[in-house]
């Protein structure tokens, strides 16, 4: 369940809703942000947002619980996504991949790929980058554990991959969406091709999403808005322009931070603490009733404590003052 609180120095931003009340039409991808009547991305200052535990690294393939997945899933995206645009406006749009086929048998999928994606460090998101990935999910036990029957990956063009299975996986499609299967840049990895390669923690820009990865600490990790971010100009946001994970690791640290007003997000609480947020007429909760998320009623965007949040979906309606 998510909570969240909206304190007295949050000021109602009215251009900004009226801005978002405009929509987002269908469109294609061609479509920008001025275009569809959304705010411009940034300008909804930092969020803090409470975590029991905070990854070691940003590596998505060492992620190993929901607080990493929640961290990492912001600054690389997994192959396979689905986003909409803040306020949930407009129809949803596919990520890195356009578009995912599966032949009759299940045995080979085709994936098309985004065109112009750049990864932060400026290396080219397209077929080779995959392959790379793919190279090293290979080489590892639990990327293997994710993508069964998987005996090879080639790249019939740039912006296209095929996985190749040795028998029938009948939901590929869904796999290739988990967060462990975040894209790196070739460059984070220890040897470029991907074989056998590990991540390289001292590798800056080594996502395309929303986020990039700032200082990390072991009580917090900071992260800041990527200005090139290829979702930007079709108006996905994000509103941010900066979000810090704080570690709390007990459930009531987590309530007081976000009954304080320090954090706008806890994830999770306990049922105690839900119960305690759920009194309070300046908090929201999502789940439960053992655990969910406690959110400032100043925030929209998180809809579910289910799946690991989308920040580049989430958007303040309130400024800080």
């Amino acid at each position: 369940m998510l909570v969240m609180r909206r304190g007295a120095a949050w000021l109602l931003a009215i251009a900004l809703l009226g801005a978002a009340a405009a929509g987002c039409g269908g469109g294609d991808d061609a479509e920008t942000g001025a275009a569809s009547g959304l705010p411009a991305a940034g300008g909804g200052g930092g969020l803090a947002y409470a975590l029991p535990s905070l990854p070691s690294t940003l590596d998505p393939l060492a992620a190993g619980d929901r607080a990493a997945f929640t961290v990492t899933r912001q600054v690389h995206e997994p192959l396979v996504g689905r986003l909409t645009a803040p306020y949930r406006e407009g129809q949803g749009r596919p990520g890195l991949a356009l578009d995912v086929n599966p032949s009759r048998d299940r045995t080979t999928w085709r994936v098309a790929l985004r065109a112009g994606v750049r990864f932060q460090d400026g290396t080219p998101f397209n077929a080779a980058a995959v392959l790379a990935n793919a190279r090293r999910w290979s080489s590892e036990p639990l990327g293997r554990r994710l993508l069964p029957n998987l005996f090879a990956v080639d790249a019939p063009r740039p912006d296209e991959v095929r996985f190749l299975l040795e028998s029938p996986v009948a939901d590929l499609d869904t796999r290739l969406a988990d967060p462990r299967l975040g894209i790196v840049s070739p460059r984070a990895l220890d040897a470029e091709s991907g074989e056998r390669s590990r991540f390289r923690g001292d590798s800056p820009g080594s996502g395309t999403g929303p986020f990039e990865a700032g200082p990390v600490a072991s009580d917090r990790i900071e992260l800041s808005r990527h200005a090139g971010w290829w979702g930007t100009p079709l108006g996905l946001g994000p509103s941010f322009d900066g979000v810090t994970f704080l570690l709390a690791s007990r459930a009531a640290q987590r309530l007081q931070l976000l009954l304080e007003g320090t954090v706008q997000i806890a994830d999770p609480l306990d049922s105690e603490g839900l119960r305690e947020a759920k009194a309070d007429p300046l908090l929201d909760t999502i789940g439960g009733p053992n655990a969910g998320i406690g959110v400032e009623r100043s925030v929209r965007g998180i809809d579910s404590a289910r799946t690991v949040p989308l920040l580049s979906e989430v958007w303040l309606t309130r400024l800080v003052g």
